[in-house]
C-alpha cells in the first residue's frame, strides 16, 4: 500500500530534492479546506510543491487575495462533451473530418508506448478558470457559475476517467480515479493524483521564465504540455497500463456545451436553496436548466440528505437527460445547435496529436447506448499527506483490478465485475466511496412522469 499511517506535513519534494516553500503572505500559510484554495501567487512567486495545483497570476497584479469557496468540476464535464462528439459523428462524418484540423492538439503522448489488445483513453477535466491561452473566462460567466474570479484556482485534474475499448468488441470499461488518491509522482514524492498536472505546469513555466520567455500564450502552452505529460505518466504508473489517447476539457467546456444544447431537463424530489455555495436554487419537479444552472445543479452537495451520494445521482441523471436531448430531441437536425456544439468542442477540447476528431468519435461511439461499464477505483482508507486528508490506496491491488477488468477476467469481490452502464445508469460518478466499498455504486432513482430521472 502507499502508506499505512499519517504522514508528516510537507513531505512533497521539488525536483532536485529541495523542500518546497510557501511564498505567499505569512497569515495565509494554511492548508486549504474542502472548499478552499491557497491564495494566488505572482508569476515570479511560482514554486512547485505539494497541495493543490499551484495557481499563478500575472506580474502586475497584487500578490494575495482572500480565497473564495472552491468549486469542483466533475466527470460529467467530459462525458457530456464526449456524448456530444459521438452524437455529432452520426450527424455528419464529413463535418467531423473538417473539424479535425481546427481542434487543439497536444504532443504529450509523443513517443509514449501503446497498449496491446485494445485502446486505452484517459479523459481529464481541469478545474482552471482560464482558457487554452491562459486568458480568464469572462467575468459574467464566472459570476453566473459562482466560481470566484479568474485569478483564483490552480490546475488540478479533478476528473480522471480511464477508458478501455476492447479490440474484439464488447462493452467498454471505464474507471473513475478518485482525485484525492495519494500516489508517488515522479520528481515530487507523494501527492494527490490530481496535483501532478499543476505542479509540473508551474515547474515548466518557472523554468521557461528563467530562460527569458515572457509571451503568455507560449508560457501557457509550455506549462500545460508539461502538466499533461506528468499526469498521463502518473496515471499510467498507477494503473499499470499504457495510455493511447487522451482528451482534456475545463470549466468553460461544460458551460459552452450546456448553453449550446439550449437547456437540459432535470427533476428534483424536493426544492433546494444552496445560494451560499453552488448557487443551486430550484423548485421541486421537472424543469429545464441553462448552462449556469446546470453547473450549479451537478455541483451542489450542501443541504442534501446524502451529500456527495446525492451529487453523484444528480450527475448521473443530468448525463442521461443531456445524452437523450442530443440524440433524440432534434438537436442533430438543427444546424444552429449542431454548429454551436461543434464550436464548443473546437474551443474547449484538447486531444492528443495521435488522434483526430473523426477517429475519436468513431472509437468513443461505444460510450453511448448502455455499452460502457463505469466503476471507481477502490480506496483503503484515509490519512494525511502534506497536511491534507487524502485517500490511502493499494497500488498493487489497483493494477490487478485494472488488468483483470481490461482483460475481461474480473470476478466479484475486490476485482468485482461492475454493474452500472452508461446512458442513464452510470454506476458511480463520485470521487471514491467508503473504505472497502466495491467499484460500483447505487443506481439513479426512478424516472419522473416525463422520463427524466428524479433525484434529491
Amino acid at each position: 500500500m502507499q502508506g499505512d499511517g499519517p504522514r508528516p506535513a510537507g513531505n512533497g519534494r521539488r525536483p532536485g530534492g529541495s523542500q518546497p516553500r510557501w511564498t505567499g503572505a505569512p497569515q495565509d500559510r494554511r492548508s486549504p479546506g474542502p472548499q478552499g484554495q491557497r491564495p494566488p501567487l505572482r508569476r515570479s512567486q511560482i514554486q512547485p510543491g505539494p497541495g493543490y495545483g499551484v495557481p499563478h497570476r500575472e506580474p502586475d497584479l497584487a500578490p494575495a487575495r482572500r480565497p473564495r469557496r472552491w468549486w469542483r468540476i466533475t466527470r460529467l464535464v467530459l462525458l457530456v462533451l464526449v456524448v456530444a462528439l459521438v452524437a455529432l459523428f452520426g450527424y455528419s462524418a464529413q463535418r467531423f473530418a473538417d473539424m479535425s484540423g481546427t481542434m487543439a492538439s497536444s504532443h504529450a503522448l509523443d513517443g509514449a508506448p501503446s497498449s496491446a489488445g485494445g485502446t486505452n483513453i484517459l479523459l481529464m477535466g481541469l478545474d482552471t478558470r482560464k482558457d487554452q491561452d491562459g486568458q480568464q473566462l469572462p467575468a459574467d460567466i464566472l459570476d453566473q457559475l459562482h466560481a470566484g474570479d479568474g485569478q483564483e484556482g490552480g490546475y488540478n485534474t479533478n476528473t480522471l476517467i480511464l477508458i478501455h475499448l476492447p479490440a474484439v468488441g464488447g462493452k467498454a470499461q471505464a474507471f473513475s480515479i478518485p482525485r484525492d488518491d495519494a500516489v508517488q509522482v515522479h520528481g515530487y514524492g507523494m501527492l494527490k493524483i490530481k496535483e501532478a498536472y499543476g505542479n509540473a505546469k508551474a515547474t515548466a513555466e518557472s523554468a521557461a521564465v528563467q530562460q527569458g520567455i515572457t509571451d503568455k500564450h507560449q508560457l501557457e502552452t509550455i506549462g500545460r504540455e508539461a502538466g499533461r505529460k506528468l499526469e498521463l505518466q502518473t496515471v499510467s504508473e498507477l494503473t499499470g497500463v499504457a495510455i493511447d489517447h487522451f482528451a482534456e476539457v475545463s470549466l468553460a467546456g461544460f458551460y459552452d456545451l450546456a448553453a449550446a444544447l439550449g437547456g437540459v431537463k432535470v427533476c428534483l424530489n424536493n426544492p433546494v436553496d444552496d445560494s451560499d455555495y453552488s448557487g443551486a436554487v430550484f423548485p421541486a419537479g421537472v424543469q429545464t436548466l441553462d448552462g449556469a444552472q446546470s453547473l450549479a445543479f451537478v455541483r451542489q452537495r450542501h443541504g442534501l440528505p446524502n451529500g456527495d451520494l446525492d451529487r453523484t445521482h444528480r450527475q448521473q441523471a443530468f448525463l442521461s437527460s443531456a445524452s437523450h436531448s442530443i440524440r433524440s430531441l432534434g438537436t442533430l437536425g438543427n444546424p444552429a445547435k449542431t454548429g454551436d456544439i461543434m464550436a464548443a468542442a473546437k474551443r474547449d477540447i484538447v486531444i492528443d496529436s495521435r488522434w483526430n476528431a473523426l477517429s475519436m468519435a468513431m472509437q468513443l461511439r461505444s460510450l453511448t447506448g448502455g455499452n460502457t461499464v463505469f466503476q471507481t477505483l477502490p480506496i483503503e482508507g484515509f490519512y494525511t499527506v502534506n497536511g491534507e486528508s487524502a485517500n490511502r490506496i493499494d497500488p498493487d491491488a489497483i493494477k490487478a483490478i485494472v488488468k483483470a477488468t481490461f482483460a475481461g477476467t474480473a470476478t466479484d469481490g475486490g476485482t468485482g465485475t461492475p454493474t452500472g452502464t452508461s446512458a442513464g445508469s452510470i454506476s458511480d460518478a463520485g470521487t471514491g466511496g467508503a473504505p472497502g466499498d466495491g467499484p460500483s455504486g447505487p443506481p439513479v432513482q426512478a424516472d419522473s412522469n416525463d422520463g427524466v430521472p428524479c433525484v434529491n
